[in-house]
Parts: structure tokens; sequence; C-alpha cells
């Protein structure tokens, strides 16, 4: 009974953080500038008034403490941020996506005494776009980042498979493995010598995400650039709250599709809509109250299983209403200028997203029934 109180509640803690003054304001951005601009977006890219923007509206540093001038914004007002951008323009939410979350990372050094080197003082005070490279721990020993221990620091080596937002961001937040000691070293790398592009790839999903594949040729990581070095079970163990569970970008693109399917004047797309908008706050209400409670027991694997279960049935949701949307919009919604194929194509790029071996298990599992 207690748990499904908890529940319960998840998503209505979500949804109340629309009475901050900073999500009302992210708000009418989104559906000023993002919304109207989003198929253009994936077709030539996030432009950088974009991330000026979200700099402006303390976006690039939201997590971060006063004394920074972050936002210091709690746990749900974060998701709410993460649903509204992503629902009104799902590039944009990922190049941002990827920068959003290390304020927090880095304010871990203070409680374990360490001094914040300048290059992360300036990304607390939000000067700067991060790029993430840290993906690749994932694939080891197959394909990685080798880190090498050399007096002051490390030395970094090899090819990050996906980095979004290149030509936006100037620092890279990287993790590396020493392999014969299985210890990630997880550093911020500014994009300069050694740092270079071999060419944004192709994708048919997220598109204007500028996403490249990036290499790391023998760079040197002084150590007061190291956000963690932990072993890599460690790693993994913590990873698994990061691909396990169904996040805020879910939500905010199952949104904007059950919304443009209440706007349809075909009353069976209602329907539709009728049908799928409680299953989907149940799923949102769940998928918060696993990850909330998972982190309040440590993170790792606490109810896995019901956690990954979640993330498929949202993944489900979501290839349903974007179908929906496809028929109902028929063979318009295959134009380059119509949202039911740029939605698609987002749901499908969710399915893979942080997929790791567990999930697409549970992904196969749940569709083999």
């Amino acid at each position: 009974m207690t748990a499904a109180k908890t529940e319960l509640g998840a998503g209505a803690a979500v949804t109340a953080a629309d009475g901050h003054p900073v999500v009302a304001r992210v708000r009418e951005y989104a559906e000023r500038v993002l919304r109207p601009a989003a198929l253009r977006t994936d077709r030539e890219g996030v432009p950088r008034a974009h991330i000026d923007d979200l700099a402006g509206l303390g976006l690039l540093n939201h997590l971060a403490p006063a004394e920074y001038g972050g936002l210091a914004l709690d746990r749900n007002t974060d998701r709410r941020l993460h649903e509204i951008v992503a629902g009104a323009c799902f590039d944009t939410w990922l190049v941002w996506a990827q920068h959003a979350p290390l304020a927090g990372r880095i304010t871990e050094l203070r409680k374990q005494d360490r001094p914040i080197p300048e290059l992360a003082e300036r990304i607390l005070r939000g000067e700067l776009l991060l790029g993430a490279g840290v993906s690749d721990v994932r694939r080891f020993p197959d394909h990685y980042i080798a880190a090498r221990k050399v007096e002051g620091g490390w030395v970094f080596d090899g090819t990050i498979s996906w980095v979004s937002g290149w030509g936006l961001n100037s620092v890279l937040t990287v993790a590396a493995v020493q392999a014969a000691t299985e210890t990630v070293v997880t550093a911020l790398v500014p994009i300069a010598d050694g740092v270079h592009s071999e060419g944004l790839l192709e994708l048919g999903a997220v598109a204007g995400s500028r996403t490249a594949r990036v290499r790391i040729e023998s760079v040197f990581v002084p150590e007061a650039n190291v956000l963690a070095a932990q072993t890599l079970e460690k790693t993994r163990y913590d990873d698994i709250g990061t691909a396990s569970d169904a996040r805020g970008h879910h939500f905010g693109l199952a949104e904007t599709v059950l919304r443009e399917l209440e706007a349809a004047p075909d009353p069976d797309a209602r329907a539709v809509a009728a049908t799928w908008r409680p299953r989907v706050a149940r799923i949102r209400d769940s998928a918060y109250a696993l990850a909330d409670e998972a982190l309040a027991a440590g993170g790792g694997p606490h109810r896995l299983e019901e956690r990954l279960a979640t993330k498929a049935a949202s993944g489900e949701a979501l290839g349903t209403l974007t179908r929906a949307l496809l028929i109902v919009r028929s063979g318009r919604g295959l134009g380059s200028d119509d949202t039911a194929q740029l939605h698609a194509r987002s749901a499908l790029f969710v399915l893979v997203q942080g997929q790791t071996g567990d999930v697409r298990r549970a992904q196969l599992t749940r569709l083999a029934r």
C-alpha cells in the first residue's frame, strides 16, 4: 500500500514544478521558439542561438549552487525541464542533456574536500557547454578510451563513438579506462589540440543534434580536471540507474504526441489519445517513483526488473503513439514538413539510447510476449 501511494504521487510531484518561475519561463520559450523551429532544427542542426538562449534562461547551470550563479533546482523541477525541452525540440534537448547533469557531479568534489578547478568553475557558472563522451565504457574491453597514468595526471587516447553538440561545445566529459587495473577515469577535456571530429554521423533520428565521432590523440589530462577515478565494477553499478530508468525526455515526447493526437479532427485519433494518456501517466508515475526509491537505496540493481519493465513500457507507448500519429496524418505524415515522422524517429532514438544488455533483454522480452 505504501509503495502504491508513493508511485501515485511521483508524476504529480514533477508536474507541480510548473509553479516554479524558471519552469514557466522555459515553457514560454519552448513554445515560442523551440517547438515552431523543431523541423528546421532537425534538418539544419541545433543553432548556437538555442544554446545562448538556454544559457540566458539559466539552464547551463540550473543544478549548480547559488554561489556560482546557479539555480540549485531540485530533482523534480529538473525532470520537468527535461520534459518541456524534449517535448518541444528533441534535437536541442539531446545537446543540452549532455551538459545538464554535470554541475551536480562537479559539486561532488567539494564533498571530497577537493578544490574545484578553474575549468569546472566556468562550467558551474554556465559559461561553457559540455559534450559527453562517457558511454564507450559500456563496451569495455571491446572498445574504450584508454587512460594511461603519467606524472601530474593522465593521458587519454581513443575514439569516442558519440558526442552530440559538436561545434557548439568547448569541453568534453570523457570516461577512459586504465585497462590493467580496470580503473575508470572521468575527466574534463577541453576541445583543443589532439581532440578532433572524425565527421558528423548521418543519423536517421536526432539528425540535427550535431552528433560526431571524436578522436582523442594522446591528450594530457591534469589531475585537477579529473572528476572521478573508480573501479569498472563501481562504474557499471552506477550506470544501472542511468541506463535502466525511463526519464523525463520519454514523457516530454509522449506529451507532445498526445497533444497532436488530441488536436486532430479525426475522433478516432482523439480516442487513441484518451486511451493512452492515463496509461502514460501511470508509466510516468512508476518510472519516477522507482528511480527515486533506487536512489534512496543507494542505486545499483534495486528493483531492477521493475525499472527495466517500466522503461520498456515507455518505449512501447512511444512507438504506439507515434504510429497512431502517422496513421492520422496519412501520406502527409511522411513528408519532411510534418511532425509525425519527426516524432516517430525520435521515438526510435529513445529505444536505443543508453541501451545495455539488460535494457535490450527487457525490450525484446516484452516484444516476444
